[in-house]
């Protein structure tokens, strides 16, 4: 009943909704303004031709970021509706008859779900905007693998509001971490600016960032083809740095995160931080 509850209260919200989808607004409307020109002529110029093909490249990169940011947005609207009950409610639901431990899973089922449907609503609008570029059509493997990056992206990035809204008390409080998280993961999945073009502190930081690995993967099932084709006469180096350049895969020394190791950083932080969020949360005990 909770989990009906706050997927009911979450869209019946039309302005918790539209906030929510604010991300997916604003990064498609930078890119189409200017994004979009700046990275495809950096693509171009690394390539030294001009091909068709850079502009809906460039748009699915960008836009596997946008898909990784709303699986947090999305967990954000959902879990404000528990920091509000946490406000106005905890007396009711800590003297229910219900265990708290249930509680606590309806809370979590019910985030998680609501940001697996606005995930997916994203990542529609995302592959139509990519078709409509020129995109190709994506092969049965490539849909599941889809499918498998927004679940682990929805329940890495739900377990990480989870832990941080178990230190807030307020909505208000909340309403602000959330503003703040939202736009920080704007740059450590490099919507904004190239994750190679940041500091080598700050690269390291973007690559320990559980969620920057949803973006990769989402990355490298969008653009990995299309990307191996345009460089396929250029040098191994020039592709393998583009890759890193803008976030599809990351390095750490001499390894490169692939797809699965991608997978196992999102399994290992959704692990981490639900079981910190269990240990702060009053309705674990």
């Amino acid at each position: 009943m909770l989990v009906k509850r706050i997927i009911l209260l979450f869209f019946r919200d039309k302005s918790n909704v539209f906030f929510s989808l604010l991300a997916v607004f604003i990064i498609l409307g930078l890119y189409v303004l200017f994004l979009g020109d700046i990275t495809a002529q950096a693509l171009q110029s690394q390539l030294g031709f001009e091909s068709e093909k850079t502009g809906m490249i460039m748009a699915s990169i960008m836009l596997g970021g946008m898909v990784a940011v709303t699986s947090v947005t999305g967990c954000m609207g959902a879990l404000g509706i528990s920091v509000e009950d946490k406000q106005k409610a905890a007396k009711d639901f800590l003297t229910s008859p219900a265990p708290r431990w249930k509680i606590t899973m309806g809370y979590i089922l019910g985030s998680a779900l609501v940001g697996f449907i606005m995930t997916l609503l994203a990542l529609v609008i995302s592959i139509a905007y990519i078709y409509s570029q020129g995109g190709s059509f994506l092969v049965t493997v490539d849909i599941l693998r889809l499918l498998l990056t927004v679940l682990l992206s929805v329940l890495c990035g739900n377990s990480m509001v989870y832990c941080l809204s178990g230190f807030i008390k307020t909505q208000n409080a909340f309403t602000s971490a959330s503003t703040v998280l939202g736009t920080l993961i704007g740059f450590l999945m490099g919507i904004y600016i190239p994750v190679g073009q940041f500091p080598d502190s700050v690269q390291w930081l973007v690559k320990c960032f559980p969620m920057s690995h949803a973006a990769s993967m989402f990355r490298q099932i969008l653009a990995d083809d299309e990307l191996s084709n345009l460089f396929s006469a250029a040098p191994p180096e020039a592709l393998e740095g583009f890759r890193e350049l803008f976030g599809v895969v990351y390095t750490y020394g001499g390894f490169t995160s692939g797809f699965w190791f991608s997978a196992a950083v999102l399994a290992v932080g959704t692990v981490l931080f639900y079981f910190l969020s269990f240990i702060k949360s009053p309705t674990a005990s």
